[in-house]
């Protein structure tokens, strides 16, 4: 009998045992946690106060500012580090730190170097502050040496391009960074993955870092419409071409989207230059022909990969599993489909795809309907396990990634689609407040597909059939540019893909010599040859011209470095960071240092503060699950251990009594 009592004690006490014990480092996933709120007495867990955002919409660029403000309300020296989002598509290239009355610019440095730097100002007691990039569309910022009662404000700008589709214009400024699942031993892990390991609040908990956002929108041609459809905003308008937009003291836990259509459905298509003292470079786009009707389909097959990790439970599950049955619901007879769903695990539908017939697609939505959600998420092995499914040479494959993206391993599944493209189509749906937008774009990078996101439950019935007015029939192929008399040279993209999409043929470039010639883009559509002929000299360097340096170089570094598959090509590399010192622009490989100079913390002592970071809007506690990755949270192995202590007082006390 008392070995039989031992054993349930050993049973029940074993995880939490193992849990206090801490376990060997090479056990421990490099994953999020929660934060212990008031576990350092006098030091200050929340050092950021705010966030504010002013973004100058001006044609189809827009110039942002963030400004950061840090104080420390404790009683002991801290050093803060603040891991926040951008846009993947933002060209850094600013940033200067004001602490008290002294303000410093910062330098861009190769990031090794930026990093030692900090490292040594920090130990020498000065104040400082390092930005660095770990993703496209997550950055950090460290700043060390705050004293009880400083005030700092680190500011940064950045410029982006905004791409119409169908007509409609979008700048999106992600507010949070949602929890990334990883399988990686946090003793293996690469320098620009531990961010990973960062806090959060639990599900539903404010943070005061409050977040403020100011956008002017000046188009030179009447706005037809212009809407928030993320926040509720004051707009004020100052003509019927330029409006003001604030959101003042948001919790800052989804993406602020605003949307706007110019007047009889134009878009800003033509040719912009800018005349350097050592560079020329131009920007063009060219409005895509209307698409025509859908002319008959030959059959295809579908393979839906869905997401069902614990980040997934409610609204983005919820929305998901609408937009896979509007999806399947509507296919043709004749075409095939299959499901995968994926958590740690991952589950098929069929062994092999099946007809889009009422029988199957009635089956397929009931096992839909059934999913929940919870565990982690193994994206890279359903991607596999969806491109090794049997297929019919006769079909057109296009594999469906939904999810909100929350991995912390994207390379793998660039690589892994960019190696398996040749008869599949790649397409992402990004469902959730706060999409990965990295992975989400990445995927249609790699898979030459497009990407969809869907923020909102009312959003979803809308994509779905934009996916599949997507997919009936290209807008624009065979794209050609060719040129007369200019000069061009170092053009981004260097070959123009299909085009999908309702969104206009981009470019960049440079040019040398005399600004003249014309540009010609021509091509293939629906409604038979396409062509258009831009005139060079006709058009006039203005100053809000003057970020096209910079984004034709982040036009540049985004197919060198963040969508280069994984190779890891030290060539690459070097021109990454040759691309970021001579622009001035944060990189993977270059990073923006500002130190003061005056020696404020002698000896460099302080507290190490991570700001934590709220969940998502509608990302339950099950996104950041046990250190272990288990996806259990931390309450269940702390209800079980006290279950198995209780079973062992009772045993103990009914043995005395024996």
């Amino acid at each position: 009998m008392r070995t039989v009592r031992t054993l349930i004690l050993f049973v029940f006490a074993l995880p939490a045992l193992v849990l206090a014990k801490d376990g060997p480092a090479d056990d421990r996933t490099l994953s999020p946690y929660f934060l212990v709120d008031g576990a350092n007495p006098g030091i200050d867990s929340f050092p950021l106060k705010s966030t504010q955002v002013t973004a100058n919409i001006s044609g189809v660029i827009a110039d942002v500012t963030v400004t950061q403000v840090y104080e420390n309300l404790g009683n002991a020296t801290i050093h803060a580090r603040y891991v926040f989002p951008g846009s993947t598509r933002a060209a850094v290239h600013g940033m200067r730190i004001r602490v008290r009355d002294k303000m410093v610019v910062a330098r861009i440095q190769e990031r090794q170097k930026a990093r030692q730097e900090f490292e040594d100002a920090k130990a020498a007691g000065k104040s400082a502050s390092l930005l660095e990039q770990q993703r496209p569309n997550v950055f950090t910022m460290a700043v060390a040496n705050i004293l009880p009662g400083d005030r700092v404000e680190v500011e940064l700008t950045y410029s982006e391009m905004l791409v119409p589709e169908q007509g409609t214009y979008e700048f999106v400024y992600p507010t949070v960074v949602g929890p990334r699942y990883s399988n990686t031993p946090e003793s293996a892990a690469p320098e620009n993955d531990k961010w990973v390991k960062s806090p959060y609040l639990h599900e539903g908990k404010a943070t005061p870092a409050s977040v403020s956002i100011h956008v002017n929108v000046s188009t030179g041609v009447p706005l037809a419409d212009l809407r928030t459809p993320s926040h509720v905003t004051k707009i004020d308008w100052e003509n019927p071409a330029a409006a003001h937009i604030s959101l003042d003291n948001d919790a800052g836990n989804r993406d602020f989207i605003l949307d706007y259509r110019l007047s009889g459905k134009e878009i800003q298509s033509g040719l912009l230059v800018y005349e350097g003292p050592k560079e020329n470079f131009f920007l063009l786009t060219v409005q895509p022909p209307e698409r025509p009707a859908a002319a008959e389909i030959p059959p295809r097959e579908y393979i839906f990969v869905l997401d069902v990790s614990g980040s997934m439970r409610g609204f983005p599950l919820n929305t998901a599993k609408d937009v896979l049955k509007n999806l399947i619901g509507k296919l043709k007879p004749t075409d095939t489909f299959n499901v995968i769903q994926f958590s740690g695990g991952s589950q098929v539908l069929s062994p092999t795809s099946i007809a889009a017939n009422l029988e199957n697609v009635s089956r397929a939505v009931t096992a839909i309907d059934n999913l929940k959600a919870g565990g982690g998420t193994e994206l890279e092995a359903a991607l596999r396990q969806a491109i090794q499914l049997p297929r019919s040479e006769f079909e057109s494959r296009s594999i469906v990634v939904v999810t909100d993206g929350f991995i912390a391993q994207e390379p793998g599944v660039f690589t892994l689609i960019h190696e398996n493209l040749k008869n599949t189509n790649f397409f992402a749906f990004g469902i959730g407040s706060s999409v990965n937008r990295y992975l989400i774009e990445g995927i249609a990078r790699a898979g030459q597909g497009e990407p969809f996101v869907v923020t909102r439950p009312e959003e979803a019935g809308a994509a779905g059939e934009r996916f599949r007015s997507y997919i009936e029939s290209p807008v624009l192929t065979n794209v050609r540019v060719s040129y007369r008399g200019f000069d061009a040279y170092d053009v981004e993209p260097e070959v123009q893909p299909d085009l999908f999409a309702e969104r206009p043929v981009v470019l960049f470039g440079k040019w040398r010599g005399e600004k003249r010639g014309q540009i010609e883009v021509t091509g293939r559509s629906g409604n038979g040859a396409f062509a258009k002929v831009f005139d060079v000299k006709d058009n006039v360097a203005r100053p809000e011209h003057a970020a096209l340096p910079q984004l034709w170089a982040r036009s540049r570094i985004a197919r060198l470095s963040d969508w280069a598959f994984g190779r890891g090509d030290e060539e690459d590399a070097r021109e990454v960071t040759t691309l970021g010192l001579t622009y001035s622009l944060l990189t993977a490989h270059t990073s923006f240092i500002a130190v003061l100079e005056e020696v404020r913390n002698a000896g460099g002592q302080a507290a190490d503060v991570k700001q934590p970071l709220p969940l998502p809007e509608s990302v339950s506690d099950l996104a950041v699950g046990d250190r272990y990755g288990s996806g259990a949270e931390p309450g269940f192995w702390v209800l079980l251990f006290a279950a198995g202590l209780l079973l062992a007082i009772a045993a103990r006390r009914k043995a005395t009594s024996c």
